[in-house]
């Protein structure tokens, strides 16, 4: 059940992680990413953190435990999607026409 429980909820982060940089990168816009700002690495992080999600849900065996891997992995989306929302990696971005500091 614990093996479950962590790759449910990691499966969840890593999903919820992916899931903006590979829409920016198939929308050909620009987001920051560890592998750099441009559409190409944020599909790639996107795709490659979309994948390791879809085997992390595989490895929870989520048909023997439903209730708590798909209860941990919405967690872990509502977690991802709350840094995302808030402060998220890079900080708040800066209102149009703000002086730079």
């Amino acid at each position: 059940m614990w093996q479950a429980i962590v790759f449910g909820f990691l499966g969840g982060v890593l999903g919820a992680n992916g899931f903006p940089h590979f829409t920016r990168g198939i929308t050909k816009s620009r987001y920051p990413s560890q592998l750099g700002n441009g559409p190409i690495p944020n599909f790639v992080a996107g795709w490659a953190a979309l994948v390791i999600a879809a085997l992390l849900f595989y490895f929870a065996h989520v048909g023997r435990h439903p209730g708590w891997s798909l209860g941990s992995a919405a967690i872990g989306v509502l977690l991802m999607g709350l840094f995302h929302a808030g402060p998220g990696a890079f900080g708040r971005p800066e209102p149009p026409g703000a002086p730079p500091q």
